[in-house]
């Protein structure tokens, strides 16, 4: 009889663990669609003429923060989630302001993809990270602070030349 009441705990208990780290999904899908929205809002809003401003010369230029951004998420994902790599030398620096949206746009849509395709009894999967091991859980939340950290560069920088930002959105 214990050995079956242990079954049955180890049985829900799973179960239950699976049903939330399903809700991180969604949760998480969620987001990311919000992120991606907010963010393409902010680079339509800087004019194409202050894409390569820099506040200073050992910063990178509104452009340049834009594709880093666009680098971190093609790599987490095409390393560690099942994504693909986004289809653009990142590197180029004479990108129109609509080429580097449309880039953008891409590589939103790519780890979107990588993220809802992902299993659930994946994320708590340990993989080897440059900063010691970490979960795919672990991986998302990373993308999604290096993103949200970038971006508030990028909001500073359009503050420094006029422009008024888009007004932020939480969830």
């Amino acid at each position: 009889m214990l050995k079956y009441l242990t079954l049955l705990l180890f049985a829900f208990t799973f179960t239950t663990s699976l049903s939330g780290q399903a809700n991180y999904l969604k949760e998480y899908q969620q987001k990311w669609a919000n992120n991606k929205a907010y963010t393409l809002e902010l680079a339509e809003a800087m004019p194409e003429e202050f894409y390569t401003y820099r506040p200073s010369e050992e910063q990178r230029t509104f452009q340049e923060q834009l594709l880093h951004i666009v680098g971190n998420m093609t790599w987490l994902t095409s390393s560690y989630l099942g994504g693909t790599k986004v289809a653009a030398d990142l590197k180029k620096k004479d990108y129109k302001k609509a080429e580097v949206i449309a880039i953008m746009t891409s590589a939103f849509d790519l780890a979107a993809e990588a993220t809802a395709k992902l299993p659930v009894e994946e994320l708590e999967t340990t993989v080897d990270f440059f900063a010691g091991p970490m979960s795919k859980r672990q991986i998302m939340v990373l993308m999604n602070d290096h993103l949200v950290h970038h971006r508030g560069q990028v909001i500073t920088y359009a503050r420094l030349k006029g422009v008024k930002p888009p007004s932020y959105r939480g969830w």
